[in-house]
């Protein structure tokens, strides 16, 4: 295929207009070889007063075609060295790669976190999002490469450029294709020029919000509303009535410019039970690229994928053929260079819609790896040094079953919420393969993605790969924070997920298991472990009655006899500091002895039961709204407060009709979870 029939009728998707010079630094070629392609017809160009311009638009085109293959004529790189631009389980994951290369590892850690295991050197740094200063840290690490993982600069064009302007090599694909497949409107509108189908919508570049509100008609409630730029759900809304649009849109705008710098929209019709499936591509630097099979991704909440699996349960040969065939169609056209990935929304008739690229490494890469054989990040770093992918279709083969679980800091029982603590003990199980960033004393903090560690377990087929992995769910614990863990262990087991009958509305439509309540062992437990350090009440002891303590658990609050308890139990359990951590199938649930009752403590409760109600953070983060103060009526559902954790926002609302007598937070607050909002006297 020509470059000129790849360019076809392609409409512009930026109208900017670019000059030589900038088309060879978008491109990373030389103003010479852009002048050939101009003058021999390859790349068409518009004469501006004079001057050549190209559009932007027709330059991904063509890159698809020639600057994919540019590189090339540099030759190979040996990498010996690596810098890897990222954190936790992801650094340490791609640190072990290279150490079975025989590369050198250097990683990088900011002041408030834990430095990633198994790298070679250890560097400090700013922030993780400090493009300029990881590369001044590479250059004086000496190394030859900077591998990007995922999330924070990985789909960072500018970043890519800077690395390779620096003359170190980019772990990743060419800047003009992350620029073209960023822009989630833009790759919309070229997969429909390629033939490739998109789900109905709007994405043109007039964001006023009448228009916006006008397409939402003409598209049809529901809709989904999401950020143009970025991905991993943030900011992503469902809006089904239409008097729910105006905030959706402002709430949406907020966290896209928050977490993306851009605040563009894109709204598309919402497909109500869609499977999620994507395709892992794989292109070397000579044009050269096949497809590695699919994953269903489908196990979501808040748009956030929890389980991932390979192959697809629903994906036929026929499926996975036109799937494959329209991931290479898309990635060749912007000249693909390495690992990515291309996904689609799947009806169940088998009619497929693409959703977007991804122009990184996965976190959900290790089940492709356990069914084809393949080490992608190896193969990211030999593509990176120029080497021949080495690997035709017909070599590709799907052999077993794979199904990856992420282990997130969350409170599952709380609307998936996220959660912070500081990890008083874990315990990972055997037979699975654990890509963890965390340790024992470790701080989760609210700064950083929720994800712990991901279990991927492997069997001969989807049956035994289910039950290898409710094996290892069963045998992990993380105390001291809470966890998707117990979750993970009932969804494995459900009907829904055995038959592989999973959508991506699942987990927001299906009855979720009630919360963890600790029985009397969980108690007890905590008593043991409480009572040797009770010196206000003298361990316990109570004249002519048995020894006992005051336990609290949340606002529950016991008097747990020490002689019932008797000797330790098996319940797993850790005392730190001032709090009980106990296992209580799972989840790990917090315990302290409870302090002394006290009048003030009685007029509260008696304040409560005549009809007040006091709001909590249900998560920790920061407060960036407050919507109401004291003196005014509020209504049940009304917003009262709004935090914002992990870039995503959250309403805290009044639970009932009444007056907001305090509020006990302020604009900017940092609260902690379950801290005092404020209340609301019925």
């Amino acid at each position: 295929m020509t470059a000129q029939s790849v360019i076809g009728d392609i409409r512009d998707v930026d109208d900017e207009q670019l000059t030589p010079r900038q088309v060879a630094a978008e491109l990373g070629v030389t103003v010479r070889t852009v002048q050939r392609w101009i003058s021999d017809g390859r790349l068409p160009g518009t004469r501006v007063g004079g001057r050549i311009r190209v559009s932007r638009s027709l330059l991904w085109s063509v890159a698809g075609q020639e600057a994919g293959r540019a590189p090339a004529a540099a030759g190979r790189r040996a990498i010996r060295s690596l810098l890897i631009a990222n954190r936790g389980e992801i650094a340490r994951r791609i640190a072990g790669a290279a150490r079975r290369m025989g590369i050198r590892s250097v990683g990088i850690v900011t002041a408030d976190d834990a430095p990633p295991e198994g790298v070679d050197e250890l560097r400090g740094i700013s922030a993780y999002l400090d493009a300029a200063a990881i590369v001044a840290v590479a250059r004086e690490a000496a190394v030859d490469a900077i591998h990007p993982g995922y999330g924070f600069l990985s789909e960072n064009p500018a970043f890519a450029r800077a690395v390779e302007s620096s003359g170190l090599v980019w772990v990743g694909p060419p800047p003009a294709a992350i620029a073209a497949m960023g822009d989630k409107a833009a790759a919309r509108r070229r997969a429909t020029e390629l033939g490739i189908p998109v789900v109905p919508g709007y994405d043109a570049a007039d964001q006023q919000g009448l228009r916006l509100e006008g397409e939402a008609r003409r598209i049809g409630l529901p809709i989904l509303v999401k950020p143009a730029a970025g991905g991993g759900g943030k900011g992503m809304r469902v809006v089904r009535a239409a008097d729910e649009l105006p905030e959706a849109l402002a709430a949406a705008r907020r966290e896209a410019e928050r977490a993306f710098g851009d605040g563009q929209l894109i709204l598309e019709r919402y497909l109500q039970a869609p499977r999620h499936v994507e395709v892992q591509v794989l292109f070397d630097r000579y044009g050269h690229g096949v497809h590695l099979g699919e994953r269903d991704c489908s196990t979501q909440r808040r748009h956030q994928k929890i389980i991932e699996e390979s192959p697809g349960p629903s994906v036929t040969a026929e499926l996975r053929e036109a799937l494959g065939r329209a991931a290479l169609r898309l990635a060749t056209s912007v000249g693909y260079v390495g690992a990515g990935t291309v996904e689609f929304l799947v009806d169940d008739d088998g009619s497929f819609f693409f959703l977007e690229m991804n122009t990184r490494l996965q976190v959900e890469h290790p089940v492709t790896e356990a069914v084809t054989g393949r080490d992608l990040v190896a193969d990211q770093l030999r593509i990176a040094a120029g080497e021949p992918l080495g690997l035709s279709q017909a070599e590709v083969f799907i052999t077993g079953h794979a199904i990856e679980a992420r282990l997130y800091a969350e409170d599952a029982e709380a609307g998936f919420l996220p959660a912070t603590g500081r990890i008083a003990d874990l315990r990972w199980p055997s037979g699975v393969r654990v890509d963890a960033g965390i340790r024992p004393g470790q701080l989760v903090g609210d700064r950083y993605d929720p994800m712990l560690a991901k279990l991927i377990a492997v069997g001969r087929d989807r049956t035994d790969a289910i039950a290898r992995l409710r094996a290892a769910l069963d045998e992990t614990r993380v105390l001291g924070v809470r966890t998707n863990l117990r979750f993970l262990r009932w969804a494995v087991r459900q009907d829904w997920f055995t038959a592989g009958e999973v959508r991506t509305s699942t987990i927001a439509e299906v009855e979720m298991p009630a919360p963890a309540v600790p029985g009397p062992a969980a108690w007890e437990r905590a008593a043991q472990l409480l009572a040797p350090r009770d010196e206000t009440w003298g361990g316990g002891w109570r004249l002519n009655a048995p020894a006992a303590i005051r336990v609290q658990h949340g606002g529950e609050v016991r008097r747990v006899a020490l002689d019932a308890a008797g000797p330790a139990t098996s319940t797993a359990a850790v005392h730190d500091g001032s709090t009980v951590h106990v296992d209580v199938q799972g989840q790990s649930l917090d315990f302290r002895l409870a302090p002394a009752p006290t009048i003030e403590e009685a007029v509260r409760h008696a304040a409560v039961s005549q009809g007040s109600a006091t709001l909590t953070a249900p998560m920790p983060g920061r407060v960036i709204a407050v919507r109401h103060h004291p003196g005014d009526a509020v209504r049940a559902g009304d917003p009262v407060v709004v935090i914002e954790a992990m870039k995503m926002e959250h309403a805290v609302v009044s639970p009932t009709d009444g007056t907001l007598i305090r509020i006990d937070v302020g604009l900017g607050d940092q609260v902690e979870r379950g801290a005092t909002i404020a209340e609301v006297r019925a």
